[in-house]
């Protein structure tokens, strides 16, 4: 049988007590005053044995793990698998472990994954919550386990979030459309419970309000490609169709895309489009996609600063943090403020449809 290194034999290796090397492996060197000639030789002779620390027994003296889990709807969706990236980078130089689960966009498979999870000794949760339900969640917040809520939140619960202000996102994303002529506006959103697609929708029908436009539509009940495609679809049959559609996803938005495809419509002459998340491949759809850019990058870093707070028992105080979102135009909304050219293409919709 293979013989693990472990401080003893580091130890007598080096000449040091076990309680040096323990101190200096463990990170408390400059705690005990040990010298840095002493650190080196220590570490190098540690690297040269190919020594691992034992985590069990470091978990077992510290009451930490080291590790926190990460719960998304879908690994699927490149938004969260995004998100989850991010925060495994984050964790990591941190020096934690992220345990990944998903949820399926499925409230018991997101409980049982939030059960399953909590029982393997985390430090801390950070969750993008799938549904409208949260004892769960306060429930690990009450037993003394450190949980911030990412992109979806609950606003009247004591549970930290960090999210984007997506009632302004919205909002910006449809005066741009209203502001490039855009009288007959369609939005098609995602989860209707969820509190991202709430202040969206809010976002989108107080834009059009203060604008006193009236025709518009707010359609769908996922974010997902299906819902994109089918909601599109009956758009298109729709005998005032629209002359633009704002997605509430980026796989919304896909899916309206091979909708649009398919009925050889063209973007922007006979539609625009406009999609809520930024992801570099809309730069390589054509035409590139106008789009609402949320900042998953500064959401995740702060999650996870936070978390680590928390675990660490710095802040205990829920946080609520919004970030802005920014609009970032592209080629795929038709100026039609030419009333000439609106007449020509309401006349093309028109003759289509007959």
């Amino acid at each position: 049988m293979h013989h693990k290194t472990n401080i003893t034999d580091i130890a007598e290796k080096t000449g040091y007590s076990i309680t040096t090397v323990s101190r200096v492996l463990n990170g408390q060197s400059e705690k005990y005053r040990i010298s840095i000639s002493t650190q080196e030789k220590i570490k190098a002779t540690a690297e040269e044995l190919n020594y691992t620390p034992n985590e069990f027994a470091r978990n077992l003296r510290t009451g930490k793990s080291q590790t926190i889990a990460l719960i998304v709807p879908s690994l699927k969706n490149p938004f969260f698998s995004e998100i989850a990236s991010v925060i495994n980078l984050e964790a990591r130089k941190s020096q934690y472990i992220t345990l990944i689960g998903d949820s399926d966009d499925d409230i018991l498979i997101e409980k049982d994954e939030v059960k399953q999870l909590s029982s393997r000794n985390i430090d801390g949760m950070i969750i993008v919550p799938c549904g409208n339900e949260y004892d769960h969640l306060l429930n690990v917040k009450e037993s003394g386990t450190p949980i911030i809520c990412i992109d979806r939140y609950f606003k009247n619960q004591e549970i930290s979030y960090v999210s984007s202000d997506n009632y302004d996102g919205a909002y910006t994303a449809t005066q741009y459309l209203i502001g490039q002529g855009h009288t007959h506006i369609a939005c098609i959103q995602g989860v209707k419970h969820s509190l991202p697609n709430i202040e969206r929708v809010k976002g989108f029908k107080d834009a059009m309000n203060d604008s006193h436009l009236t025709t518009y539509t707010v359609t769908g009940d996922d974010f997902s490609e299906q819902n994109g495609y089918l909601e599109t679809k009956l758009l298109l049959q729709s005998s005032n169709r629209p002359t633009a559609i704002f997605g509430f996803s980026n796989t919304i938005t896909m899916g309206a895309l091979r909708a649009l495809k398919e009925e050889n419509i063209l973007i922007p002459d006979e539609i625009s489009l406009l999609t809520f998340d930024d992801n570099p491949y809309l730069d390589y759809i054509e035409p590139p996609l106008t789009r609402i850019s949320q900042p998953i990058e500064e959401i995740c870093k702060i999650a996870v600063k936070l978390l680590i707070s928390r675990i660490q028992e710095k802040e205990l105080i829920a946080k609520k943090v919004l970030l802005k979102t920014r609009l970032i135009v592209k080629d795929s909304v038709r100026n039609l403020n030419n009333n000439e050219l609106s007449n020509l293409l309401e006349t093309k919709n028109q003759n289509k449809l007959r």
